[in-house]
């Protein structure tokens, strides 16, 4: 194995990124900005996505790492299905800058004509990383949540580490995109019951039902941008929003399984934190 360091964005990596992708037979890609800054998005997403491609030998499979953020929660109904038939959202008018790179990012590779994957992960988690931003917010010692409704779209990152492997070594026969989402989907009272038996927080939970979350939201709607993400009802509907994520797509082209139920891989997760 060989270790080639650099900025995938930078032009003068090109030919050092050009030599090491002759020497595969997949390229899995996973580098992005996960924040929000558009600026940087422009760079270190597509600009790095569209030298990757360009560095690529013709015929090369790639695996890209993307997002469940690129489909449009605001045209899923609540207690609905969010699977790889959803709507994507609306490249013209993104949710944020990230859906925006994500599906930036898509287009890039589907314009490419290689063959390609799209894997859409949800919420990543493991060691260092049991927690989510599809809960709610804490104010003070207590956490405010939504309400228990729905599955939460977690990704063991070892699980979609095997995941991303597997699609490496498989033809897509074409461009196809999956969802890449455990089997074991807790809804939030199940999860954040488990988070606090594994890690010892959230001591305090206040849960409020989606309802009241969505009434918020439009209520405020004046404010523009002057309310926070979570009361603008885009970000509201792709956070909390009850809904199903089934991987049944997932595990057709690419079988694999989970190795346990969520609370013995949570359990792991947390005493194997550094």
């Amino acid at each position: 194995m060989s270790v080639l360091r650099g900025d995938l964005a930078d032009p003068a990596g090109h030919a050092a990124l050009a030599d090491a992708a002759r020497a595969c037979d997949a390229v899995i890609h996973a580098a992005a900005h996960l924040g929000g800054d558009a600026v940087a998005h422009t760079s270190d997403t597509l600009r790095a996505t569209r030298q990757l491609l360009d560095a690529m030998p013709p015929g090369q499979r790639l695996v890209l790492v993307s997002s469940i953020a690129v489909y449009d929660t605001m045209r899923v109904a609540p207690g609905g299905t969010l699977d790889e038939s959803a709507p994507l959202e609306d490249a013209a008018q993104p949710r944020d800058a990230y859906a925006a790179a994500k599906l930036g990012q898509e287009a890039l590779v589907r314009d490419s004509g290689r063959a390609a994957w799209l894997m859409r992960p949800g919420v990543v988690w493991g060691p260092g990383r049991t927690w989510h931003a599809l809960m709610g917010f804490r104010v003070g010692p207590l956490f405010v949540q939504a309400g228990s409704d729905g599955e939460l779209p977690l990704a063991h990152v070892g699980r979609v580490a095997e995941t991303l492997v597997r699609a490496a070594l498989t033809d897509p026969g074409g461009v196809k995109a999956l969802n890449v989402i455990d089997d074991d989907r807790p809804d939030r009272a199940r999860f954040l019951s488990a988070h606090r038996r594994a890690a010892g927080w959230p001591r305090a939970a206040l849960s409020l039902p989606w309802p009241l979350w969505l009434a918020a939201a439009r209520a405020l709607r004046p404010l523009g941008e002057r309310r926070p993400g979570l009361l603008r009802e885009p970000v509201l509907r792709a956070r909390l929003m009850p809904l199903r994520y089934p991987n049944a797509a997932l595990r057709a082209a690419l079988g694999g399984a989970d190795a346990a139920p969520f609370e013995t891989t949570l359990q792991h997760a947390v005493e194997a934190a550094p």
